[in-house]
């Protein structure tokens, strides 16, 4: 073979089929949702057992402290309180998006589970239109619980 000849294109590796992964067990694929349950179910059992409507367990919100308006957040600990020991309707009346954020993190975290235990990833196809929206209900339910006729919803 001379230098002038022409090279005929060989077979590289990077051609070749690649073999399929190695199969991930079932709980190491459950280990991540199943850990993360478990850091959730502690927290709450803490704001279940220790009451935030009593002073001087849990730093009182920074914004309310500046400034006295309510941020987003607020009762939050005081709706997951009554959550925990299934008063609803306290629980909504203390901040209704926290509520709604708990019941919403159950079934992404239910769909997760059951993707993680097939071996297929969790895919979560929000895209800027839910995402504005959903800070813009935040924003409006900030605004709102933060003027005068909005003290229906104060924590």
């Amino acid at each position: 073979m001379n230098a002038d000849s022409p090279t005929v294109p060989s077979k590289t590796p990077r051609d070749a089929p690649r073999p399929a992964p190695p199969a991930v067990p079932v709980r190491r694929r459950l280990a991540v949702p199943l850990g993360l349950f478990a850091a959730v179910a502690a927290a709450f059992a803490y704001v279940g057992a220790v009451d935030p409507n009593e002073s001087g367990h849990y730093p009182a919100c920074p914004l309310y402290l500046l400034t006295g308006l309510y941020c987003p957040g607020c009762g939050g600990l005081r709706s997951a309180h009554a959550f925990v020991h299934g008063d609803l309707p306290t629980a909504l009346r203390a901040n209704a998006p926290a509520v709604a954020a708990y019941l919403g993190f159950a079934v992404l975290w239910i769909v997760w589970t059951a993707r993680a235990a097939r071996g297929r990833p969790l895919r979560i196809g929000l895209g800027p239109l839910q995402l504005w929206t959903v800070a813009a209900l935040l924003l409006a339910f900030t605004v709102l619980r933060n003027l005068p006729f909005g003290g229906w919803l104060h924590p």
